[in-house]
């Protein structure tokens, strides 16, 4: 039961690691709560930051993910409890205890965890996020909808009732936590979910 605790407990700090909030001050001193869409994570350091920052915080933030799981399975835990390791890093990254509980949407962690326990479904992941980017040139859109693939690949290559549960589970608890700024954008399009969802560029935002 120790070793249960000191899991999910060490899940939760990991995942708590500001990575995004430390790129932001230390290259351009800036808060990045309060900038771009305000969001703790690496979309909004490559809009406000730089690409090269944004691909260390996104590394980063997929790490925190795949640290939990290989954390639990050091102290022997079952899949069970490496799949709550891995909420308990992803709640770590959306309410951080380093910033007074206000992070990202947990979308890269969340990556992180399900690429790392089902590595065969990379390709799919990578195809499906392609097209999508290459239909809408939005970003955040292409690797959200990507997600749909991972519970199809739980099901029919790993068939795993506990991978199904998790790869429907983790994407949905990121797609609330979105919800929020798809209104804000919402508006800003003054009502048009095309514009919210096709970009003219990977570089326009709203």
């Amino acid at each position: 039961m120790l070793n249960i605790v000191i899991t999910i407990v060490s899940a939760y700090l990991l995942g708590s690691i500001p990575s995004a909030y430390a790129a932001g001050r230390l290259r351009k001193g800036i808060d990045i709560r309060q900038v771009g869409s305000k969001n703790v994570g690496a979309l909004n350091v490559y809009y406000e930051v730089g690409l090269r920052e944004a691909i260390l915080v996104l590394l980063t933030d997929v790490g925190k993910g795949i640290g939990a799981i290989l954390l639990a399975r050091w102290l022997g835990a079952s899949l069970l409890w490496q799949l709550l390791a891995g909420l308990a890093a992803v709640v770590g990254h959306t309410f951080p205890i380093f910033l007074k509980f206000r992070g990202g949407k947990g979308g890269a962690t969340t990556l992180g965890i399900l690429l790392f326990l089902m590595p065969k479904a990379i390709p799919f992941f990578v195809v499906a996020a392609l097209i999508t980017l290459i239909i809408t040139h939005n970003l955040t859109f292409c690797y959200g909808a990507a997600f749909v693939f991972f519970p199809l690949v739980a099901w029919q290559i790993y068939h795993s009732q506990p991978l199904i549960f998790v790869s429907i589970g983790l994407p949905l608890f990121v797609g609330i936590n979105y919800i929020p700024r798809f209104k804000e954008m919402y508006i800003k399009t003054s009502g048009s979910w095309h514009k919210v969802i096709k970009r003219s560029s990977s570089k326009e935002r709203l």
